[in-house]
């Protein structure tokens, strides 16, 4: 008894043309999804530059004002004092 007969070969080619019909829908789905897809990306990409920059910018500022660290002297305020020293008692007291 052979395999390769009427019956198999119809089934077998009815299979590939099911598979194929299937592939083919996909596609187009695929390429209809990504459509929307670009826009989406481009206006993320859009977004987490715009983080990064203000990330960057709140970064630079700290930098740059240094009176909010602890212990650090601005001119005309007063002696400076670390953390660990007691102010000195003043002569009128």
């Amino acid at each position: 008894m052979s395999i390769f007969n009427r019956k198999n070969a119809l089934v077998g080619f009815l299979t590939l043309q099911a598979v194929s019909r299937k592939r083919r829908g996909l596609s187009l789905a695929g390429r209809k999804r990504s459509s929307w897809k670009l826009p989406v990306l481009l206006a993320l990409g859009i977004v987490s530059v715009g983080v990064f920059a203000v990330l960057v910018a709140v970064m630079l500022r700290r930098q740059r004002e240094p009176e909010h660290l602890e212990g650090y002297a601005i001119a005309g305020e007063g002696p400076v004092l670390s953390a660990y020293e007691q102010p000195e008692p003043s002569a009128a007291a």
